[in-house]
Formats: C-alpha cells, structure tokens, sequence
C-alpha cells in the first residue's frame, strides 16, 4: 500500500526508522526549536549574561544527535558546573574569613586548578572540565566582588540551557540504541546483497570453466578483483565504501547504547568486533571468488556451495528484519550444514577448499553475532521504547500487512 501525503509528512515525527533516515535534518531542526526557546527564556528570566543560556545548549546539541549521549553530556555539564560552584564558593569563604595575603589565594586557586586538571585527565574527562571553568568563572577576580555575581549568573545561565538541551530531545527523539540497531541492520542487509553477487557468480561457473561464456567472465570482473588484479568496478568499491562508513557510525553509539539499554559495553563492543570481522570476511570472499573460475569442482560440492550460501544470505536478511522490527521475533539458527559431513570436500582443490573455509568462517561469525544479539535482544528491545514498538504492532495488524521476517 502506497503511504499517503499525511503518512510521509508524519511519519519522522512517529517512526523512528524515518528518523534515522533523517536523522541530520532532523537533529538540525531541534537544534534551531532549542536555540530559539533558548532566547525566549533569557527574555523571561532577563538574567545577565543570557548568551551563557544558548551557548550552553550548542556546546551540548551541537555535536550530539541522539538521546543518550546528551544525557550523558548534559549530566556531566550539570555535576562539573555544581562542582564548580562548591569549589568557588569555598574559595571566597577562605578569602573573606581566612585574612590571607592575596598571593595566598592565588596560590589557593593554583592549587585546585592542578588538582582538577589531574583529575580531569584521569576520570573525570569533561566533568573536570566544566569543574575548573566553573571554579575560575567564579573567582578570576578576587578583587573585584562584581566578578564573583557575574560567575554565579553565568553558572544559571548554564544551567538553564542543559535544562532546555534536555527537554528538547523529547521533540522527535533519536535514541542511540535504536540508531545501532538500524545501522546494524542496515550493514547486514547490504553484506547480504554483496554476499548474494558472490554466490550468483559461483552459480556461473556451472562446474568449472569449462562452458563459461564472455558474458559470464564479464560478471566475475565487476564483482571482484579479476585473476590478473583488475580493481573492482566502482559499484562495488561504492557499496563497500558505505558499509565501511556505517561500521565506523556505529562506535560513537556504543557508550550510549550502553547507558540506554544496560547491556555492558564489553558485550556491544564483541558484538562490534564481530560485525566488522563479517564484513571482512565477505571482502575476501569477493577478492577469491573470480579466482575460482578457471578450476574444476564437481557439480555435488558445485550445489553444496550454492545451498550454503543461501542460506548464508539469507540468514544475513533475517538478522537484518529482526533488528529493524518492532515485534519481539528471535534470531533463528544460521544453517545446519556443516562441512565436516562432507568429506568430498577435502578431495577438492587447494582454491576451492580455502573457498569453503571461509564460507565456513562467515557461518561460524554470523552464528556467533546472531546469539549475541539474542542474549542481550530483551535490553536493547526494551530501550528501543515500549510506545514505539505497540505503535508499529498495532499499524502492522490494522493494515493487514506482515513484518519483513518472513523469507
């Protein structure tokens, strides 16, 4: 069914599949609504040093798109700019009540950058950070007291942009761990249609060489590097290019899976490892497959080969529909065969064997990536948020339609 105009319109707003399609336009328009409330609230409260309002909310919106990195940020803001404050005013309590040379102070306040610095570089990163502004916004000036009321007005300031950065997530939210999901599910699908080339050209060589047309030799060209290093056509140079770019979007959403979803990094960082390892596995595949045309393999291992790489590829599609959909569906077995109960195998030539070892190779990666997203699914299905997932089963079973899951 053709989505309608109001369908396409709304759907960023209640989708987040769109979002994520969108997700640069999207955080661009939720920066400038953060911006713009930003300056109407400076207007209501008329603190000075209102710019501290809105410079806050681009520091923490700026570079962050999605929700659990900017709590995370925001979070940090807040506990550095309240350290900093108890730190400052501690300062100013040693300077009006202690009586000490004004070189004292200084050296006071030396004393606490070094420590805060330390501190900084050790654990406490951008919180420190924030700590030691925080301090020095305050007590620059001992000299001056108007200096240490500017401080404090700077400090509200900033705290009423986090306050605002943070409310305005909830305007076309981008989570992070849906985000993974997505551009997990994305590489998957692709991988599968890159691996699925592969295995159309195996199909090609009918057995061996032997009957092989131009037309055929012409295809195994353009999937891969050719037996005399030919580069790959751009097509695929451009295909592989985006799976690379969406492995490398992935690591800036880990931390903040993470947080959303309380699976431990350790885990999403294998599930990481394991991801790129696919990736790298069906690039060899590629590279040995045209390689393969010239030498002989028996038609039974020749329809062997092409089962187990359907299954293969279709095990990537099915992995790819389960991450995407709303519904709570399982990560079904790879495949069953197994090369071992093909001793016919081992009779096959040194190219050919080596084929099926890294045929074997992707089977064992994508087994072990497809149990790893099963045994952590109920965090990452549950962070992906409840009201979107019912939303999508209700729209599902009204349109009569199915989920992509059936292969």
């Amino acid at each position: 069914m053709k989505p309608t105009l109001y369908q396409r319109v709304t759907a960023p707003f209640i989708e987040p599949y769109v979002r994520y399609q969108h997700a640069d336009i999207l955080h661009a328009i939720r920066l400038g609504v953060a911006v713009i409330l930003a300056l109407l609230l400076n207007g209501v409260t008329n603190f000075p040093h209102g710019e501290w309002t809105t410079i806050t909310v681009f520091i923490i919106l700026g570079l962050l798109q999605y929700q659990g990195a900017i709590y995370t940020k925001a979070k940090e803001r807040v506990l550095g700019t309240l350290l900093g404050i108890g730190i400052a005013l501690g300062v100013l309590w040693f300077n009006q009540n202690a009586g000490a040379w004004l070189w004292v102070d200084y050296a006071l306040i030396g004393l606490l950058s070094g420590i805060i610095g330390y501190l900084a570089v050790r654990n406490l990163g951008y919180t420190g950070l924030l700590t030691g502004i925080t301090m020095l916004m305050i007590v620059s000036d001992l000299g001056n007291n108007s200096i240490g009321q500017d401080g404090i007005y700077r400090v509200l300031n900033i705290l009423l942009g986090t306050g605002v950065a943070v409310a305005v997530t909830l305007i076309l939210p981008l989570k992070s761990t849906l985000m993974w999901r997505f551009l997990l599910s994305s590489n998957l699908d692709a991988c599968s249609s890159l691996y699925a080339g592969v295995g159309h050209h195996i199909d090609a060589t009918d057995g061996g060489a032997d009957g092989m047309t131009d037309d055929t030799v012409k295809q195994l060209n353009t999937v891969a590097f050719a037996v005399n290093e030919v580069p790959v056509n751009r097509t695929l140079v451009t295909a592989l290019q985006q799976i690379n770019k969406r492995l490398l979007a992935v690591r800036p959403h880990l931390a903040a899976t993470a947080s959303e979803s309380g699976i431990k990094k350790e885990t999403l960082e294998t599930i990481q490892r394991t991801h790129r390892n696919i990736i790298g596995t069906i690039d060899l595949l590629l590279s040995a497959a045209p390689r393969l045309a010239n030498i002989d393999i028996d038609e039974e291992n020749h329809v062997l080969l092409i089962h187990y790489q359907n299954e293969l590829t279709q095990a990537m599609q099915h992995m790819a529909a389960v991450l995407r959909s709303p519904s709570d569906e399982v990560f079904r077995p790879i495949t069953r065969i197994a090369v071992s109960d093909y001793p016919s195998v081992q009779h096959l030539a040194f190219e050919w064997q080596g084929y099926f070892w890294l045929t074997q190779t992707l089977q064992t990666q994508l087994q072990q990536l497809s149990d790893l997203l099963q045994i952590s699914k109920p965090h990452w299905f549950a962070a992906s948020g409840l009201g979107y997932q019912r939303r999508e089963q209700r729209r599902i079973k009204e349109q009569g339609g199915e989920t992509d899951l059936h292969l």
